[in-house]
């Protein structure tokens, strides 16, 4: 990315942070995931109403405040800091991004004015029932006939779709993969909440049979690379939300080296004490450096993105995951504990590290995008 964020782009990480520091500590944080909602609905609306997070990076003409991916991603580190259980990342980073790209007047008009004022929730489900998240490989159908299209099959680990107001579902008609919009409690819709290893994030089971949707965005090849640009964009998003739980492991290891005293000494005296927190270091600053290129990239230079998407989705997935097992390692026993937050932090790290594809995938990708086989990679 350039030198710099912009001066707005930084106080709106300033604002957002003492605004979560104020209302979401840690034991917010507790309440909220343990609760039915899985959220805090008023902090939800407040977001939207007091600080315009909902549309920060949606048009103008639908409510929004014109952003876009560099702004996004701001929010998202900094919701990521504190893991904040919220309908945001779906609503906003899945299906408000999807709809924003799509080219689809009407549905633009239908749907981002509600996302931006915090009225309505929604998701994005693409997983297949075998867990694969390509979209070559969606075997969800859709079927169009007098009614309208019908869409039928199961989607998999949908974030929070056992409760959002809109599932915006990759499904395979004759012409090809497309996105189809359908109503949450729509007759043939049934959700079913899944027991996941990270309790911030809810994910869900979508069975759909026949039921009715609208296309959203272009048909054939167009909704093809429509679809791949959706998903490099929730990829980032990701990217971007895993460096902010990355660095709040950093900080919490640092600070708990500076104060925890062995043999008279802070435990940060040691060498490797010191070696882990260095790599931990080399590793964040890392992330955030392919994190933000990617955002740049989003925003900036949309021919670059799936490159950029891939090596952000394999390489912050990967830091976060090292920063919160280094953290409870150096925290020790008490990193441990329910009590501590430390194992929150290593359930999201896991639980995202599978979302769109495995680091794994990634790099399989990224190969093939710059003209790398796995035979060439494999010689060398």
């Amino acid at each position: 990315m350039t030198a710099a964020f912009t001066q707005e782009q930084e106080e709106l990480r300033s604002t957002l942070r003492r605004f979560l520091a104020d209302k979401a500590p840690s034991e917010a944080i507790r309440r909220s995931m343990e609760s039915e909602q899985g959220h805090d609905p008023r902090l939800r609306q407040q977001m939207a109403d007091q600080l315009g997070l909902h549309g920060l990076a949606l048009p103008q003409e639908y409510g929004g405040f014109d952003g876009g991916p560099v702004e996004l991603g701001i929010v998202l580190e900094e919701l990521g800091r504190v893991l904040l259980p919220s309908p945001y990342f779906a609503t906003v980073a899945l299906a408000g991004q999807a709809l924003a790209v799509s080219g689809d007047d009407t549905a633009k008009a239908r749907w981002l004015p509600a996302i931006a004022d915090g009225s309505l929730t929604g998701t994005l489900a693409l997983a297949e029932e075998d867990g694969s998240w390509r979209v070559e490989d969606t075997a969800t159908s859709a079927v169009a006939g007098d009614g309208g299209w019908r869409v039928s099959g199961t989607k998999m680990f949908v974030i929070d779709g056992h409760s959002a107001d809109l599932l915006l579902v990759v499904a395979r008609a004759d012409t090809g993969p497309g996105l189809f919009a359908v109503d949450g409690d729509a007759p043939g819709v049934t959700r079913t909440r899944l027991e996941t290893l990270d309790p911030t994030r809810r994910l869900a089971r979508v069975d759909l049979d026949g039921a009715a949707a609208l296309r959203v965005g272009p048909e054939g090849d167009a909704a093809t690379a429509y679809l791949r640009t959706v998903t490099d964009l929730a990829v980032v998003a990701l990217a971007a939300e895993q460096v902010g739980g990355a660095r709040a492991c950093l900080d919490a290891a640092v600070e708990y080296a500076k104060v925890r005293v062995q043999f008279g000494r802070p435990i940060g005296s040691f060498q490797a004490i010191k070696h882990k927190c260095a790599d931990m270091l080399l590793k964040v600053e890392a992330a955030r450096s392919a994190a933000y290129h990617a955002m740049s990239v989003a925003a900036r230079s949309p021919d670059e993105l799936p490159v950029s998407a891939a090596l952000a989705g394999a390489y912050c997935a990967d830091a976060f995951t090292h920063a919160a097992k280094e953290n409870i390692q150096i925290h020790g026993g008490i990193g441990f504990t329910w009590e501590h937050d430390a194992h929150l932090y290593l359930k999201r790290a896991k639980s995202s590290e599978q979302l769109f594809g495995s680091p794994a995938t990634h790099r399989g990708r990224l190969a093939e995008l710059v003209g790398i086989s796995v035979a060439t990679a494999t010689k060398g």
